[in-house]
């Protein structure tokens, strides 16, 4: 069975990782870090956290608030449904695409949480 992927990327102002799912689609981004050794915490920070991350679907009214790690399902300012996954200290470690769907949003987790297991880790050029 293929697995996922993290994909190192170099930007103009540091260096961010994405999440690859096996068919190469980007399931996760993160922030832009200073150096390599930022990003590299930031992608054991996902293979860490995201197996044991509650999920928190801040769209339903009086949703359960749940200690972090987590994932927060919420609605962006274009009414798409997106996902972030907080690491036990709070700070963000990635976040998603927009989805049209909420279950489609779920799905995209379950894909982050399936995924980061393979801990593979490749360079990408700009």
């Amino acid at each position: 069975m293929a697995i996922g992927k993290f994909a190192i990327k170099e930007t103009k102002t540091g260096v961010k990782f994405n999440l690859k799912a096996s068919n190469g689609e980007i399931i996760l981004s993160s922030q832009v870090y200073k150096s390599d050794k930022s990003c590299l915490n930031g992608i054991q920070s996902v293979i860490k956290n995201a197996p044991i991350a509650a999920v928190e679907i801040q769209t339903e009214e009086n949703y359960k608030v749940e200690k972090c790690p987590k994932f927060e399902v919420y609605e962006d300012n274009a009414g798409e449904t997106r996902f972030r996954l907080k690491a036990r200290n709070g700070q963000i470690i990635g976040v998603s695409e927009g989805y049209k769907a909420l279950k489609s949003a779920t799905n995209g987790i379950e894909s982050v949480i399936k995924n980061a297991q393979g801990e593979q880790i490749v360079r990408e050029e700009k």
